[in-house]
């Protein structure tokens, strides 16, 4: 059971269980909430998924093909991202594989679903921009959700806060699952946290989608989005994963919001100097048209003979 309260919303403490059932087989099989709302999650983001992906012009059938092979790999990579950046903790092949005793890294989720979006699309010959703009905000419906799969397991919160910061009155109270304590501590609740920034940035791109510039502006928002969030969330966080003093996920959410961001502000700017060329020399291009397409008139040989006669009759008039 985890214990907590977060005093500063007026909820008092109170217990969750982990674990949502018992599967009597195999001496107990544990379903729990994590999986649970994962699952969920992924379900969402399909659905919405699909939605874009007709927009877009993609076959659901191709969409599905896509979707299979892209959360099966997601989920191998973000173990193997885990396992890599937590070599120390194991060792045997055995409990490399455990997932069921957790360990998931999103980045590695994430890197392991666009390369493998990229092959499927590449032997599908689907357009692979159209394909991760229709992908990227359903990938946020599965963060949002996702962060409170940590809820229910007591985790994935920050350092303890202190009266007088900003976000006191968010402030999250624990109970040590530990008998000899009985005092709870108050945390940052960085799941709460990021949970909140990608349902914004989600409501952000989605209003935006159907006015984007160019194929791939999209994706571009949500990594630049995401990147800056978690790249300030994770400062906060007491079970970040460390190559020597840094914190990767931190160091990956800000090259994410660098690149991402340089990306879409020069993409930007072609886009509008496209438009102000193209408003530019439109006129010009017309009225050229227009004077080519208007052929001199053709004159034929009597009307030539009758100017002719004419020209002479009034000479000799004159004369």
């Amino acid at each position: 059971m985890v214990t907590m309260s977060f005093p500063g919303l007026g909820i008092g403490t109170f217990s969750v269980d982990p674990v949502a059932f018992t599967v009597p087989i195999f001496g107990g099989l544990e379903v729990r909430w994590y999986g649970l709302i994962i699952t969920l999650g992924i379900v969402l983001a399909f659905l919405y998924c699909s939605f874009r992906a007709k927009q877009e012009g993609i076959v659901f059938d191709d969409l599905l093909d896509i979707a299979l092979f892209t959360v099966i790999f997601a989920i191998i990579g973000a173990r193997l991202y885990y396992v890599l950046t937590s070599l120390d903790q194991y060792h045997s092949l055995k409990e490399a594989i455990a997932i069921w005793n957790g360990g998931l890294a999103i980045y590695g989720a994430i890197i392991a679903g666009a390369i493998t979006i990229f092959i499927v699309c590449r032997v599908k010959k689907i357009n692979v921009v159209k394909m991760l703009d229709a992908v990227a905000p359903a990938v946020m419906i599965g963060q949002i959700l996702g962060r409170w799969g940590n809820f229910f397991n007591g985790e994935a919160y920050g350092a303890v806060v202190e009266e007088g910061n900003i976000f006191y009155f968010l402030r999250m109270g624990l109970l040590p699952n530990i008998k000899s304590y009985s005092t709870m501590f108050y945390f940052h609740p960085t799941f709460l946290y990021e949970s909140v920034w990608n349902l914004v940035g989600f409501l952000i791109i989605n209003a935006l989608y159907k006015k984007k510039k160019f194929d791939g502006q999209v994706v571009l928002m949500y990594i630049t989005w995401y990147g800056f969030g978690r790249m300030l969330i994770e400062g906060l966080r007491t079970d970040s994963l460390y190559v020597g003093v840094f914190r990767i996920s931190q160091i990956v959410g800000f090259l994410c919001f660098v690149i991402g961001g340089t990306l879409l502000i020069v993409n930007l700017l072609k886009a509008r100097r496209a438009v102000l060329d193209q408003a530019d020399y439109r006129p010009t291009y017309e009225k050229l048209t227009r004077l080519r397409t208007t052929k001199p008139k053709k004159i034929s040989s009597e009307e030539t003979t009758e100017s002719s006669t004419e020209q002479t009759d009034s000479k000799e008039q004159k004369e």
